[in-house]
């Protein structure tokens, strides 16, 4: 497996919410991310998929809600997001596609 093919397993998919795009205001980009990975792997992804530099990495995970589906209880998977705040002068623009 190449290594760039391991960079796309740990950043799954940008998040674009009303937060998110307040946090981007500050150099700071959110994405979600495998539940396994952890910070320096965050970091080293997002510099080599979109060649900028990472200032600071944060991760929260948000705990899956418990819904219903057809009727009958489930539960959501739990998620990981990670805040990725960008040295000066770099950006991402996640409204485009990779």
């Amino acid at each position: 497996m190449s290594a760039k093919a391991e960079h796309y397993d740990v950043i799954r998919k940008p998040i674009i919410t009303e937060k998110a795009t307040m946090s981007s205001e500050n150099g700071a980009v959110v994405f979600e991310v495998a539940m396994a990975c952890n910070k320096p792997q965050i970091k080293e992804a997002v510099e080599s998929l979109f060649g900028v530099k990472v200032k600071a990495v944060n991760t929260t995970i948000t705990k899956g809600k418990v819904k219903r589906f057809r009727g009958r209880p489930g539960k959501r998977a739990n998620v990981k997001k990670a805040y990725v705040t960008l040295e000066e002068g770099n950006t991402i623009d996640v409204s485009t596609g990779l």
